[in-house]
């Protein structure tokens, strides 16, 4: 029941800010969410729109949810082919205070700064930490371009 209550709270927190980020529950299984985040303007990502998973544990907010990229993107601590994010609130850093808005938030953060230390993609990794910037611009852009742009 406070799952419940919690999870309707945080929903309608999310319909506040449409414009960077949405996330619906799925018909029937209101513990997995689907929608989409918005690139972070000044970045590779600006203009894109990346679909997003959130599978909520059923110890949520005590345990974080779990957080997957479904539109492919190009970044350092996002897993090219799975989605699957590095991100330290996602795991050791996990508080109940979080809210599904406030983690969408972190993750526009970190598509603002990328971590390449801890890269789940070497390839966008080893351009940061050698120096590239420009290599790794080029390719977060031409994947944001191709993938999360609509033509229309």
């Amino acid at each position: 029941m406070l799952l419940q209550k919690r999870l309707l709270t945080e929903l309608r927190e999310l319909r506040e800010d449409p414009t960077n980020f949405c996330l619906e529950p799925e018909e029937g299984n209101p513990l997995r969410l689907q929608g989409y985040l918005r690139g972070p303007a000044a970045t590779p990502y600006e203009g894109g729109c990346f679909r997003v998973a959130l599978t909520l544990p059923a110890a949520y907010p005590l345990v974080p949810p779990t957080v997957r990229f479904l539109t492919p993107i190009f970044h350092p601590n996002i897993n090219f082919r799975t989605g699957e994010v590095c991100l330290d609130i996602l795991q050791s850093a996990w508080s109940p205070a979080w809210s599904l808005a406030s983690c969408l938030r972190a993750i526009q953060l970190l598509l603002s700064e990328p971590e390449p230390s801890s890269p789940l993609n070497c390839d966008a990794g080893n351009l940061l930490r050698c120096g590239d910037k420009r290599g790794f611009w080029s390719m977060a852009r031409m994947y944001t371009l191709l993938l999360a742009t609509s033509n229309e």
